[in-house]
């Protein structure tokens, strides 16, 4: 008997009711690197296991992290959280009922278009289950802006155009104060003014009791408000209103989603950490990455619906595992980067460097069994056979061909490789992989000793994004009441502030370059010489 089956046999972990697999047998390891890690794994699954039961994980907030009562509402700590979770979905359901009759409609007709205006979590988790079930005969067409980019906003609204009386807006913001959704929200709010439509009767808005965005729809008027809540992380929110009801409202089975997680996170509370898959990865992490991230993570998802899944993980691993300290203030310095974008795309990429190049990185194959939903004769209702693009061979054959070769040729380089594999993609298995993942997180982030709860590097881009805005404002005043052209130079001079030149040369740079904006480039071709005027 050949190892290779010795080892799949031994190590694959299966769930035949959820249609799931996990695959670590290619990765490099023995039973004794495993009998070190198991007791700390066994103290991450009791961590976890507090987690669930209401601990305060979110320290410097001083909040619990909830998001696995979303789909386990009983669980949650308190009759009343149980209660908002239940009400939430059954209100989610309600109103995009109302749409789809069209109970709630806008200007100009039932509701046909859905755009979500939210960023990182808010926008990621629903574009990737938007991508991953969605299709053309969808009960409303979904559109994102997730971005404070203008040209981007401008080619949303062009895709939309005509069409803004029957889109309804639906505003993501916990504290309603994100200033990329907010100037989002504004653009959009603009662009129905100037198409002499009421925003308020074409808006939701999912955000906290109280946050400046809940104030602004009651005080408007909007359709309607539903919550977030203080215990729920923007990257771990896609099983809360804010990914649930953009998905009911695009016609998705939001139980199916709710009940694949909840599944999944049945599997991965097993105290057996080589049969809980969630426990499994996280392990594989920290062997392949001797417990500090050396190794890159790379997702090859075989399935064009779930190429947004790279992008998603991104998100929850990195801003959940990247930390400068752990939880006892030490320098660590933490983290797995995480790429990729879908097979066999990606063999006509960068697969070359993966096969015979730096070998920092493990690849992660997501496997999907079922090539495609069956096509029905429309007159007999017989099934209709496949293309063969060859003899013997559909696209989809090809398909699966290329992941197992490609598994088989970084395998060959000595390259340690994951593969889950789902029998289809449905809301069911969507589910049940973005619970997997979530827990997987988690219990990583124990073994290495940081808190996957919050995120300071994210809090300290901003703060610098806030105080680099304040100085343009200061720049355009000071130009303004200057009546000669000036250098970044001489800006900084008179404004006393010398360190930061470099700052505002670009902040004038930019200006320059947007004629509405009131600031011009006089003379000169270097930062050195480029003198800036206000007029």
């Amino acid at each position: 008997m050949s190892t290779v089956w010795q080892r799949y046999r031994q190590y694959l972990v299966t769930d035949r009711h959820l249609g799931f697999s996990l695959d670590v047998s290619r990765v490099r390891f023995s039973e004794s690197d495993m009998v070190p890690l198991l007791p700390r794994m066994e103290q991450a699954l009791a961590a976890m296991r507090g987690l669930e039961a209401g601990a305060i994980s979110n320290v410097d907030e001083h909040r619990m992290v909830g998001h696995y009562w979303l789909r386990a509402a009983e669980m949650a700590p308190s009759p009343a959280i149980t209660e908002e979770i239940k009400q939430t979905q059954l209100a989610v359901a309600k109103f995009a009922g109302d749409v789809h009759e069209g109970r709630i409609e806008g200007a100009t007709s039932r509701f046909q278009f859905l755009l979500l205006i939210g960023i990182g979590g808010s926008a990621l988790g629903p574009q990737f289950v938007a991508q991953s079930l969605g299709s053309p005969y969808d009960a409303m067409l979904p559109f994102f802006v997730d971005n404070t980019d203008p040209d981007g906003i401008d080619q949303v609204l062009g895709e939309l155009q005509d069409q803004l009386g029957s889109t309804l807006v639906v505003v993501v913001s916990k504290s309603g104060a994100t200033p990329e959704t907010r100037n989002g929200m504004l653009e959009i709010q603009n662009a129905y003014e100037r198409a002499g439509l009421n925003f308020a009767q074409h808006a939701v808005a999912v955000t906290q009791v109280g946050s400046r965005l809940y104030a602004i729809a009651t005080a408007a008027g909007w359709l309607k408000i539903f919550p977030m809540w203080d215990w729920v992380g923007g990257r771990t929110s896609v099983l809360s209103a804010v990914g649930l009801l953009p998905a009911a409202l695009q016609g998705l089975e939001t139980r199916g989603l709710i009940d694949g997680a909840a599944a999944m996170d049945c599997l991965t509370r097993g105290s057996d950490p080589m049969q809980n898959p969630a426990s499994l990865l996280a392990l594989m992490w920290f062997h392949i990455g001797g417990g500090s991230g050396t190794k890159d993570m790379v997702i090859l998802p075989y399935k064009d619906r779930l190429s947004l899944f790279s992008r998603y993980l991104q998100q929850l691993v990195m801003e959940s595992l990247g930390k400068k300290l752990d939880r006892q203030g030490n320098t660590v310095h933490q983290g797995i980067a995480v790429y990729g974008n879908k097979g066999s795309t990606d063999q006509h990429a960068y697969l070359q460097q993966l096969r015979d190049g730096v070998p920092n990185f493990f690849a992660t194959f997501i496997q999907v069994l079922k090539d495609r939903e069956e096509d029905l004769h429309p007159e007999t209702g017989a099934l209709c056979p496949e293309l063969r693009v060859d003899p013997g061979m559909t696209c989809g054959d090809y398909l699966h061909g290329f992941l197992l070769g490609t598994r088989e040729a970084l395998s060959e380089s000595g390259r340690d490789t994951i593969t889950i594999t789902i029998h289809s993609v449905t809301a069911e298995t969507v589910g049940a992989l973005i619970a997997l993942y979530e827990r997987a997180v988690g219990l990583y982030a124990e073994l290495i000793n940081v808190n996957a709860y919050h995120q300071p590097g994210v809090e300290a881009g901003k703060k610098a994004a806030t105080e680099i805005l304040d100085l343009q404002l200061r720049i355009v005043a000071h130009l303004k009441s200057s009546p000669s052209p000036q250098t970044a130079e001489q800006i900084a001079a008179a404004l006393e502030i010398s360190e930061r030149t470099e700052w505002i040369y670009k902040l004038l740079e930019h200006l320059a370059a947007n004629p509405g904006r009131g600031v011009r480039l006089v003379s000169g071709t270097t930062p050195t010489t480029s003198q800036f005027q206000v007029g």
